[in-house]
Order: structure tokens, then C-alpha cells, then sequence
């Protein structure tokens, strides 16, 4: 069973930065490949960045390449999204995903993932 808690949301001007946090419990953290998604009101759960179970292997939306980084500390059981050059259109809940540990692609399709957390709010304003 994977436990995940994401923190580090908030409100925050176009153009900056924030890092979003996801920790994990359980022992099989660094067997997982993991995920961030993100849902605006209204709208579908959209797939953000996938990262392999190494880290050395990464996937992003078109909408947030060359802006965001996701990156993980297998040690700490720690997954990071780094999101710069923020816009008011990345608002949203973003959540913490991960795959069972019989999967290794970076698939970008929420219902391939098992475990979620329950989400941080990012607000980003014009």
C-alpha cells in the first residue's frame, strides 16, 4: 500500500515559481513510476509529468515543457514538481500519483495509476 501527501501549493503571480512536494510512505516507493496531474474546475484530470522509477527518465505535457521539472529523492521518498514561469492557466488542484510496481512506462493516462493523494491547490494570478 503507497500513502501519498502532496504539499507546497498556493496562490502565486504569473511569471514565478513554485515547488510542489509528495511524500510517500511504504516500502516500495523507489519500485514506482510517478506522477503529477492536475484538474481545474470543470474539467477532466489532465496528465502534467511522469518520471521513472531511477528518475533518470522523464515525461511532460506539451503544455508544461521547458517550465516544469519533476524529480524525485528515492531516499527520502520525496517526489518534486518545479514549476517556473508560471500562467494563470496552470491554476488548478494538482495531485500525486503512482503506477503499481508491475508498471515501468510513463504512461500519461490517469486511470493507469493507483494510488493518488488528495491534491494542492495552485492559484496563479494575472
Amino acid at each position: 500500500q503507497v500513502h501519498l501527501v502532496e504539499s507546497g501549493g498556493g496562490l502565486v503571480q504569473a511569471g514565478n515559481s513554485l515547488r510542489l512536494s509528495c511524500a510517500a510512505s511504504g516500502r516500495t516507493f523507489s519500485s514506482l513510476v510517478m506522477g503529477w496531474f492536475r484538474q481545474a474546475p470543470g474539467k477532466e484530470r489532465e496528465f502534467v509529468a511522469a518520471l521513472s522509477r531511477s528518475g533518470s527518465s522523464t515525461r511532460y505535457a506539451d503544455s508544461v515543457e521547458g517550465r516544469f521539472a519533476i524529480s524525485r529523492d528515492n531516499a527520502k521518498k520525496l517526489v518534486y514538481l518545479q514549476m517556473n514561469s508560471l500562467k494563470p492557466e496552470d491554476t488548478a488542484a494538482y495531485y500525486c500519483a503512482a503506477r503499481t510496481t508491475a508498471y515501468t512506462s510513463l504512461t500519461s493516462d490517469p486511470s493507469t495509476y493507483g494510488y493518488w493523494g488528495q491534491g494542492t491547490q495552485v492559484t496563479v494570478s494575472s
